[in-house]
């Protein structure tokens, strides 16, 4: 396996980020979307939006390094109600995106460690995410302790229907 660096993201790296951010969704979703995926990477990832994300005091953004290449990037809510947990004990883990290259070669194991860890530095009680019930992500998450607990459908009119599902997912810490 890789070594494993995963490091804050403030608005000084946003162009980092936004470049991260761009490569690893091109590399696994844009058939998700009637205009190849310009109108989500545009809502997601511009300029705009990513400021906007960044300087957010709620929430948290990390490069993802393997062997000190950049790989991918995490974004957590750090304070997100969910079912009967408030915001206090309730972190979202709302994106890890990694690289085609870097899918399958444990780093995304690793991520979820970190971003459990970050959970209990601010004594949460859950994590939780919203995962594509079309996607093998739901297994990876199953493997790493998430259980399936509702569903949800995203209101993308731009995506293809059949995509638009997801399960919200929890560990409970």
């Amino acid at each position: 396996m890789p070594e494993i660096r995963i490091t804050p993201c403030t608005v000084t790296g946003l162009y980092t980020l936004q470049d991260i951010a761009i490569r690893s969704y091109n590399d696994h979703y844009l058939y998700l979307w009637f205009d190849g995926g310009d109108w989500y990477l545009d809502r997601s990832f511009s300029e705009e939006a990513l400021r906007d994300e960044l300087t957010d005091p709620n929430a948290a953004f990390y490069l993802i390094y393997a062997d000190e290449e950049l790989v991918g990037f995490l974004k957590l809510n750090l304070h997100k109600a969910f079912e009967d947990y408030p915001a206090e004990e309730a972190l979202e883990l709302e994106r890890i995106y990694l690289t085609k290259e870097a899918s399958g070669r444990g780093i995304g194991r690793e991520v979820v460690k970190f971003a459990i860890s970050i959970a209990a530095k601010y004594n949460k009680r859950v994590i939780w995410l919203k995962a594509m019930d079309s996607s093998r992500s739901v297994d990876f998450y199953e493997q790493n302790g998430f259980v399936k607990c509702g569903t949800y459908t995203l209101p993308f009119e731009q995506m293809k229907p059949e995509y638009r599902g997801m399960y919200v997912m929890k560990v409970v810490l």
